[in-house]
Parts: C-alpha cells; structure tokens; sequence
C-alpha cells in the first residue's frame, strides 16, 4: 500500500546559491548505532555530521528517520536475457526488442530492491547469435542514470570444430561492448581446453572472467585455480554449490586453492542454474570458503525463469538466506550482497563516510537483523539522487488487535516497517 507520509514526500527546501545535485538525508540511523545526517553532492558523500548539525539550506532534504543507512547492495549474477520467461507459453520469444524489455524490466526490479548495479550473463551462440546480447547492451544505455548495467558474454562452446565459431563469436561480443567473459566450462568436451581459451582472451583484452560451475570436480577446481592465479583484474566463478557434495577435507583443500589463486567465489543462496545442473543446485558451503581466505559474494540468481520461477532478484533475500541457513551473521551476510558482490564486479568501495561514492540504500529498520526480516520500505540512491522507492503499511483492524491482546478497543493503527 502506498504510503503518503514516506520520507522525501514534500520535504524539499531549496537554496538559490546551493548545488543543485546536493542532497541531504537528515537523522539516518548507521550500523553502529549513530543517527546522523549526510550530505551527498556530485555522485558523492560530501559530510556526514551528527543529525542537526550540517547546513540546512540543501535543494533536497529527505527525512530518514526510521530508516538504516547502508551501502547499496549489488547484484553479481543475474540474467537478463532469460528473466520473466517462466511463465510464457510455448517458446521463449528471444526477439532484440523482448530481450531487451525483459532485461529492463528485471534490472528495474532489482534496482527496486537495492541493487544499483547489476551483472548480467547473456547466452551468446546458438540459434539466436548475438541477438540477446545486443538486447541487454541496448537496455543498459536505457537505464543509463538509474542503475549500472554489464554484460558477460556466455558462450557454450570454444574447443573443437564447433568451439571455433563460439571463439570467433566471442570477440566479436567483447567488441560489440561485452565487459566481462563468461561460460561454463563444464559443459564444454574440453572444460580445460574452455578455460585456456577464456583466460588468454580475458588477458589479451584486459576483462575479467565469470565462470559458472558446480564445483564438484576438486580436480577441475585445482586447475582452475592454479590457471587463473596470475590473471588480472581477476576471476569469479559459482556458484560452487557441488562443494557440498564432497568430503570436508577435499572440499577444504579447494577452497585453500581458490584462496591462494585469488579466485572469488559467488554463491546464489536462492537457487539457480537449473538448467546447468540438474541434481540441483546447492549453496555453496560460505562458512569453509570464509575460513580458507575465499572472497565469497551472494547473488540472486535466476529471476523468474526456468532456473528459479519464483526468483524475486532481491539482495536482502540473499542475505536473509545466507543468515538463517548460511551460519554467517546479519552484517556478514548482508556484506557478501553489498561489499563483496561490488568487489568481485571491479566496482568502487561504498562506506558512509566522505568522500565515497553515493550508492546507497535506506531501509525502515534500526539493525541489520530487523532490515533483513521486515525490509519493505526501501529508498535506494544511484550518484547522489533517489532512484527508487518502496513504501510499505501495515494496518491492524481495531477489533482484531482487542481480540488478540485481550484489551478495550482502541481505535488503534500501528505502522508496518
């Protein structure tokens, strides 16, 4: 339900001589337990002083009170050229112009949720060619001032006779402005011969790699490890959930490797990759990569495709999960959506603290554990300026409170988070 009395609703105050990309965030409440406001300007956090105490006159005051202040969550995983198809009858249209609307749509969902930065694996080969990556790249100059959008190449394919057109396609995808190289190399005759071709491509143009795999193989793992260690800016792969399949001392052992490699790791607490991996798919085991030394970031996955028909791409969702089934605590868990998932995308660090990047989420809550159970109400900030916002009420009838707490009737509301 709408709610009129959200914060930011009326509660501009202009200044002449002030900046026009100032913005204020009055009595926001920080982590550690300090309500403060923060003035941001320029895609920036100017100051961040005691609530009261920086200058009033700002061409836009939000009032934060209520609200927890924390860096914007990223989403490390999606895709968007395959979101919002689990309910389409009959075959996926993989059009330019649909691609391109779903990918929109499913960025603006998750930007909804917090996410102002999204990586997208985008299918390349195929019937369908560079089609569905020309889509996403053309959905990411629409969201252009509202959320960051990549893309990551995905080819299925780069060994042998037919590998040969999967390599050629390739370039031809990092040309046309694909960031980041991608694949499963599991699913590929030769998984060395995929990630030989992947690691010298990223080299020669100076990309990062973000590979799919179950992780399963600890053979396989170690390879990888030891191939990827001297590659710069580096490598991600996930989402590892067949390390749970494997005992603990050789799972331990694969995860030292990554660690020494560098190699992060992203694992997707609500599921996907369904259709890489049919037994399943399994969070990876965070608290055993966390021991060895792994950098682990969480994504959400699949978005109402056939990897996950009820993927909602919410970070939160990801946090709360890795929380309650993941043995990290609150602030661990929302970390690996927010810090690690920007870290491993090569994006700057975001603290509220001058001088970093304005990339920000408040969220109707006093801690993170609350946030990450009863996160409704959400504003979420791009560069300095409010992008989206969620509003949530929850109202409980009269009769029914006085029924359940046993007490005269009130005529009492009580506001939802």
């Amino acid at each position: 339900m709408p709610d009129s009395h959200a914060p930011g609703h009326g509660a501009a105050h202009h200044g002449s001589a002030a900046d026009p990309t100032t913005l204020l965030l009055a009595g926001a409440r920080l982590t550690d337990g300090r309500t403060v406001d923060v003035r941001l300007s320029g895609g920036r956090i100017q100051a961040v002083g005691t609530a009261g105490s920086l200058p009033a006159p700002a061409p836009s005051r939000i009032d934060l009170t209520g609200y927890l202040l924390l860096p914007a969550p990223a989403e490390p995983h999606a895709h968007g050229d395959t979101a919002l198809t689990a309910d389409t009858e009959g075959p996926v249209p993989y059009t330019v112009d649909e691609v391109q609307r779903r990918a929109t749509e499913a960025a603006l969902l998750q930007l909804g949720h917090g996410a102002t930065a999204v990586r997208s694996h985008v299918r390349i080969g195929d019937v369908h060619g560079l089609g569905p990556l020309e889509a996403v790249l053309q959905a990411r100059r629409s969201l252009r001032g509202l959320a960051d959008l990549t893309a990551v190449a995905v080819p299925r394919l780069l060994t042998g006779v037919a590998g040969a057109d999967g390599l050629a396609m390739l370039r031809d995808a990092l040309k046309m402005g694909a960031a980041v190289v991608g694949g499963c190399p599991d699913l590929d005759p030769d998984p060395t011969g995929f990630l030989e071709a992947v690691l010298e491509l990223a080299a020669e143009h100076g990309c990062p790699v973000d590979l799919h795999t179950d992780g399963d193989d600890p053979a396989r793992l170690t390879r990888l490890a030891a191939m990827a260690g001297e590659l710069r800016p580096g490598v991600s792969v996930g989402p590892c959930g067949g390390l749970t399949r494997l005992p603990a001392d050789v799972a331990g052992r694969a995860a030292d490797q990554l660690a020494a490699a560098g190699v992060r790791v992203t694992c997707l607490p609500q599921g996907d990759c369904a259709a890489l991996e049919r037994r399943g798919p399994l969070p990876a085991p965070i608290r055993l990569l966390r021991t060895a030394g792994v950098r682990v970031a969480a994504g959400s996955g699949a978005l109402r495709d056939a990897g996950n028909p009820v993927g909602r791409g919410d970070p939160l969702e990801a946090a709360y999960l890795l929380a309650s089934q993941g043995g990290l605590r609150p602030a661990e868990a929302y970390e690996a959506v927010s810090a690690a998932a920007r870290e491993a995308m090569g994006l700057p660090e975001v603290r509220v603290e001058a001088g970093f990047p304005a990339e920000l989420l408040a969220v109707r809550g006093d801690r993170i554990a609350g946030v990450l159970s009863l996160a409704y109400s959400r504003i979420v900030i791009h560069r300095g300026r409010v992008v989206a916002r969620t509003s949530a009420v929850r109202e409980y009838c009269d009769s029914a409170v006085a029924v359940a707490l046993d007490l005269p009737r009130q005529g009492r509301m009580e506001p939802g988070p």
